[in-house]
């Protein structure tokens, strides 16, 4: 997304000034909250895209964990030792009292 206007833009803006025209400091106290909205956004902007690039590398840098599924020759004691193994690490000391 290209932003139109940069703050810049919005200081440098001169306006006409007609016969019944806008109150110029109205005007000026307006554009300076714009402009400090402006910078606000930009500087917010880029930390999104900065925390955004991070955690992509972060992704692609990490490998692809795969969880293991029991082996088609596992025996019944086999998978019986793991379900006792995560039997005790959901319910701890609690299984056995």
């Amino acid at each position: 997304m290209e932003m139109k206007l940069k703050a810049s833009d919005i200081l440098e803006k001169e306006f006409k000034t007609g016969l019944r025209g806008y109150n110029q400091e109205e005007v000026d106290t307006f554009l300076d909250d714009i402009i400090q909205d402006y910078e606000a956004f930009e500087k917010k902007i880029s930390q999104l895209q900065l925390e955004n690039k991070k955690l992509k590398e972060e992704i692609a840098d990490t490998p692809k964990r795969t969880q293991q599924a029991p082996q088609a020759g596992a025996t019944n004691f086999d998978i019986l030792k793991r379900l006792s193994h995560l039997e005790k690490h959901v319910f701890g000391s609690k299984l056995y009292e």
